[in-house]
């Protein structure tokens, strides 16, 4: 196989993978922009969570909502929960790593407020366990996920809602991931700003 074949397969799949995520995430990517949405409005806030590159994507998130998207306009609250190294090591260091999510969830999270909680697999014990915690604190959960869906998805309730990518590959998953965070990000500011200059 050349380098120019194993490159189309590349493009390829992500392509297939992406068309297969459109049939079946449609519905669930408006609920929720809308959700993220009402939580802005109603003055609350999105914490995000992931590890490896789930990490850069629920960076990227809160990036986009606390600066700006593709349009101008106001800052948006959201905290990407995996920035703060100090924060990070002391939680694994003094409890486990399991922890270093739901105990910021503990301290920062309050009712109304959502969790984006990214995981490739859905079996990230640590994302995981920040679901537990955000629901006990009232608030609700937009999940990320992949493959089977894992021991995440049985943690979501009817309040929450799943974003999972068909696909056991984590290279197009989290391709597709980002592709659900821009749509959610670009379906926020249309909703904010309404249609002008699309």
């Amino acid at each position: 196989m050349t380098l120019h074949t194993r490159i189309r397969q590349h493009f390829l799949a992500s392509i297939e993978t992406k068309q297969k995520a459109l049939t079946q995430l449609e519905t669930p990517l408006v609920a929720a922009a809308q959700r993220v949405l009402s939580t802005f409005n109603a003055g609350n806030k999105i914490l995000s969570c992931g590890n490896g590159g789930s990490a850069g994507d629920a960076q990227h998130f809160s990036s986009e909502m606390l600066n700006r998207f593709e349009k101008e306009r106001q800052g948006l609250a959201a905290i990407a929960l995996t920035t703060d190294t100090s924060t990070l090591t002391s939680i694994a260091n003094d409890y486990s790593y399991e922890r270093i999510f739901s105990r910021q969830v503990e301290a920062l999270g309050r009712p109304g407020d959502v969790l984006l909680a990214i995981s490739t697999s859905g079996n990230s014990a640590n994302v995981n366990k920040a679901i537990e915690v955000a629901q006990q604190r009232g608030m609700s959960v937009i999940a990320l996920s992949g493959k089977s869906g894992g021991t995440m998805q049985a943690l979501l309730t009817t309040n929450d809602i799943e974003l999972r990518v068909p696909s056991d590959s984590t290279a197009r998953i989290q391709e597709t991931h980002l592709l659900l965070i821009h749509c959610i990000c670009d379906l926020v500011d249309h909703l904010l700003l309404g249609s002008a200059n699309d």
